[in-house]
């Protein structure tokens, strides 16, 4: 990391602290009515299971790259969880969930440095917890949606380009995509968008920003693919697994039987696409491995975020195998191109989230959930479906072209790529003076 940009984040931090006295936030009367020691409880291990997520990240991806790369890898995970949350407090959290702006961003005062957050009342669509507590639970999901994308540029980006790049991300496409898919005033859900725990906010944009980064990064020096620890993509596998229990339930913001449902339909799509992925392998005269085992875990998990809470247990079977199969042959297609999205984000986190928005429209039903008002393509209806491909194309064109903007935008100011040299040194040691 160059001292002029060490310097320049340092003078930031500490305008902040200076913020923090002037501005301290204090609390007025808390708002108590209607507060569930139950559902406040489920929330609270709720917010703690999605943030295990992205160490389980870390591990995922930092197991798939080659040895020289791992701590960097993992780092690039970890760091989203330091830089986002100071995001999230000062100015993010009021982008994403603030007055809404036209239905397209929230305005930045209104939550500035948590202003009546702690004693805020309590969030429409989650009326029994307290303010304080959905705000740091929409925290996670800001955490994980940029360290998803760091698959695709893993072993050759500039970590300090990657911090000045997440940073943009955060406040020009994350906060402006959750805003209008989960704010009440929200363009996206104004229009019948239903995403129950981020199958757009969060894989979508991760995907389709993956697929630009990895197309404006080119190719690595050394492409050869030789996973360094397929232990850690397991144990990563069973960490983003068991939370994105969270994740899906979570979102229901009540301990009752949404809640079950989100979990039941999670845990069976995941399981399915997880034994589809090396059954269809088997098909093609593949072995079973390990990794891809864990690969459509991931998948079916990607695929059922926007569906959790709205399909039935069945239907979560046909989303696991739907997406398996989707995601297999689009990594075998992606492999047959120039594309070097190095751990495959798109197809799995793009690809998945885009086949789970579409069968949310084919299958989601009112009798599951009453928040929706138009049932599933299954049930004759036609409406949700398209409202579904319409919202698809458009989130697409944002997050992919916005994206690239913000590359170009940071290549300008520091370079992303690293010198040859210093990628074939590996990342761990160029970047960082570290080794595993």
């Amino acid at each position: 990391m160059s001292k002029r940009f060490a310097a320049i984040t340092f003078s930031i931090l500490v305008i902040l602290v200076i913020l923090c006295f002037i501005f301290p936030s204090l609390p007025g009367s808390f708002h108590t009515e209607n507060i569930s020691a139950a559902d406040t409880a489920w929330m609270l291990t709720a917010t703690a299971l999605v943030l295990i997520m992205t160490p389980g990240l870390a591990f995922f991806y930092g197991g798939m790259v080659n040895k020289k790369n791992v701590l960097s890898t993992m780092l690039q995970s970890f760091i989203s969880m330091a830089i986002i949350s100071i995001i999230w407090v000062v100015f993010g959290f009021s982008l994403a969930f603030g007055d809404s702006f036209h239905g397209i961003i929230g305005n930045p005062k209104t939550f500035f440095l948590f202003r009546h957050v702690i004693d805020g009342p309590a969030w429409k669509f989650a009326p029994t917890i307290p303010f304080l507590l959905f705000a740091f639970y929409q925290l996670k999901f800001a955490i994980i949606t940029p360290a998803l994308i760091t698959g695709a540029f893993a072993e050759r980006i500039n970590f300090t380009s990657y911090i000045l790049f997440i940073i943009l991300f955060c406040i020009f496409i994350y906060c402006p995509l959750a805003h209008a898919t989960w704010h009440p005033d929200g363009i996206l859900g104004k229009f019948g968008v239903l995403d129950f725990a981020g199958g757009t906010v969060v894989h979508m944009s991760a995907g389709w920003a993956a697929l630009a980064s990895a197309m404006y990064l080119k190719k690595r020096s050394e492409p050869a693919h030789n996973p360094a620890r397929i232990t850690y993509v397991l144990l990563g596998t069973g960490l983003l697994w068991f939370g994105w229990f969270g994740f899906n339930a979570g979102s229901a913001f009540h301990a009752d039987t949404l809640a079950a449902i989100a979990i039941a339909t999670t845990s069976t799509a995941s399981a399915a696409a997880a034994f589809t992925w090396i059954i269809f392998d088997a098909v093609k005269g593949k072995k079973p491995t390990a990794m891809g085992t864990c690969i459509g875990a991931v998948v079916g998990l990607v695929a059922i975020t926007p569906a959790a809470g709205f399909i039935t247990i069945p239907q979560s079977l046909a989303v696991g195998v739907i997406s398996s199969v989707v995601s297999n042959l689009m990594i075998e297609w992606r492999t047959k191109t120039s594309i070097d999205d190095t751990l495959d984000v798109f197809p799995c986190h793009g690809v998945g989230g885009m086949v789970g928005m579409l069968l949310t429209g084919v299958f989601a039903s009112s009798k599951v959930n009453s928040a929706v008002v138009d049932n599933g393509l299954i049930y004759g209806e036609t409406k949700l479906f398209t409202v579904h491909l319409i919202a698809m194309a458009g989130v697409s064109v944002f997050v992919f072209f916005g994206t690239l903007i913000l590359l170009k935008l940071t290549n300008f100011i520091i370079p992303l790529r690293v010198k040859e040299e210093d990628e074939r040194a590996g990342l761990d040691w160029s970047q960082h003076e570290e080794k595993l």
